[in-house]
């Protein structure tokens, strides 16, 4: 594997610390719009992630790359989970994303606001069953708001090659919305890894893969999505490890 030199820790700092600082300025800018109408809290986001896909290839070297069909329709998207780059990739790609979230990010400044603003839905984990009662009945509530609904069917970030269990949410709301689910692979945590400062060089790739139409039973849904999303994820990370 390529050393990294100390210079790309000092500008994944330089990264992070910019990053944060145009979240601010683009929160401040967008808040008045925003509080009046749903489109500038959507644009505000959209700029803040495509700013991050420009700055993160022009300091850290780190390109960033879409694959697949991206649904332009009312979707359910399940993604692989491996750090925030993938969150930043697919709201930048899709047209009215809103996501299933950590209850905890809703103390975030700025994040926080907003991503109550375009339509995420909150879950809080420590409630266990509960949790999942109260995701499917507030997915409910927001049927009103246009867009593509994000989930992490695994609940959490998780590493490149590092297996975990697909959680029963997923199919909870598949069944729920009646709506093609679009699964999406990634292998951006080998280059954004988890509780690190560091950005690696690279190319970092989420894939939209060939939607799931609505009518499957509970158990053939899960099993294609963790199937699909496992071997394409998979499959990513060792095309990126290739070309280091």
């Amino acid at each position: 594997m390529r050393r990294i030199l100390p210079l790309q820790w000092l500008l994944s700092l330089v990264f992070i610390i910019q990053m944060y600082l145009v979240m601010t300025l683009i929160g401040i800018f967008y808040l008045i719009p925003a509080l009046i109408d749903r489109r500038f809290a959507q644009a505000a986001c959209r700029h803040f992630c495509i700013y991050v896909r420009e700055s993160l290839h022009v300091i850290c070297g780190l390109r960033s790359e879409t694959r697949g069909t991206v649904p332009q329709d009312e979707v359910l998207i399940a993604a692989k989970h491996q750090s925030f780059l993938d969150i930043i990739l697919i709201f930048a790609a899709v047209p009215r994303g809103k996501f299933v979230m950590k209850k905890e990010l809703l103390r975030a400044p700025v994040l926080g606001w907003y991503a109550t603003r375009i339509g995420c839905v909150a879950v809080d984990r420590s409630k266990r069953g509960g949790a999942i009662s109260k995701m499917v009945a507030d997915v409910k509530s927001t049927a009103g708001l246009p867009g593509q609904l994000i989930i992490y069917p695994q609940g959490t970030r998780v590493a490149p090659g590092v297996k975990a269990p697909y959680k029963v949410g997923t199919a909870l709301l598949y069944h729920q919305l009646k709506q093609d689910c679009v699964p999406v692979a990634t292998n951006v945590g080998l280059f954004w890894p988890k509780r690190s400062i560091l950005r690696k060089p690279g190319v970092a790739v989420i894939e939209f893969l060939p939607r799931i139409p609505p009518g499957q039973s509970h158990g053939s849904f899960m099993a294609r999505l963790e199937a699909e999303v496992e071997a394409a994820s998979d499959a990513l990370l060792v095309e990126a490890q290739q070309a280091r």
